[in-house]
């Protein structure tokens, strides 16, 4: 076995036995890491309760050679997440992001880019900035990391040319808007205002946005989100149903 040190975010915690725990982490080095953390229920175990849910940990763990769970050394706390006056808004939105990271991630898949926004998404919810902004653009992250961003400068059918002049159609199964010409005959297709294309389309050219989004396109683009979420895990996410779905 070989002995590792990373930065991780804690995804899941569960009770093992009387005095330790089964631990999911997202770490920078390494991707999605679970390991067994003996001791880590006792009142001055060894990690000294660093093994919080979202917390940001510098972990040293031995690396197993098999199916089996890895060892969890030793656990230092970089930083707990605290949402400013206790939004509960902020709180489910995190746990969403923990939810996103636990079900896309494969074990020892390194993604240190949707590592860095994982960890400046959750600051930003820890300050009480905009939920919706904040989900978002880290969504639009993680789809690009994993390889399922949808295609929307032509059509994911058959790269022709799109009109985002009026509404436009998404196709969850094609991964991307469809011009007219290949619309007919598809399932599972969304029809987009042209509002929220655009800030779709923006956002997954990596283009910063200048202003938060706007009450309606909020509403709109959450909704396509969470179909193509559902697609794309085969299900809803848990936590979906504890997001805002307009910006108050």
């Amino acid at each position: 076995m070989s002995s590792e040190k990373a930065t991780a975010i804690v995804l899941r915690v569960v009770e093992f036995s009387e005095t330790s725990s089964v631990v999911t982490l997202f770490t920078r080095e390494f991707g999605k890491v679970r390991g067994l953390a003996k001791g880590a229920r006792r009142p001055k175990g060894p990690f000294e309760s660093a093994l919080d849910l979202l917390s940001l940990i510098r972990v040293v763990f031995l690396r197993k050679s098999s199916d089996s769970l890895d060892l969890l050394t030793e656990a230092k706390l970089e930083r707990r997440f605290r949402p400013a006056g206790g939004s509960l808004s902020n709180l489910y939105a995190a746990y969403y992001v923990a939810e996103l990271l636990n079900e896309l991630i494969d074990d020892y898949d390194a993604h240190e880019g949707l590592f860095d926004a994982a960890e400046a998404t959750l600051l930003a919810l820890a300050s009480g900035e905009s939920v919706a902004d904040a989900l978002v653009q880290f969504e639009i992250v993680a789809l690009r990391e994993v390889g399922h961003l949808p295609t929307l400068e032509a059509c994911a059918n058959c790269g022709g040319d799109l009109d985002p002049s009026g509404r436009v159609s998404f196709s969850q199964l094609a991964g991307g808007a469809l011009c007219k010409n290949c619309r007919a005959g598809q399932r599972q297709v969304i029809s987009l205002s042209s509002p929220v294309y655009h800030a779709l389309a923006r956002l997954s050219s990596g283009e910063q946005p200048t202003a938060p989004l706007e009450a309606n396109t909020y509403g709109e683009l959450r909704s396509v989100l969470n179909h193509y979420w559902t697609h794309l895990l085969g299900r809803p996410p848990k936590l979906q149903r504890w997001l805002p779905t307009t910006i108050s």
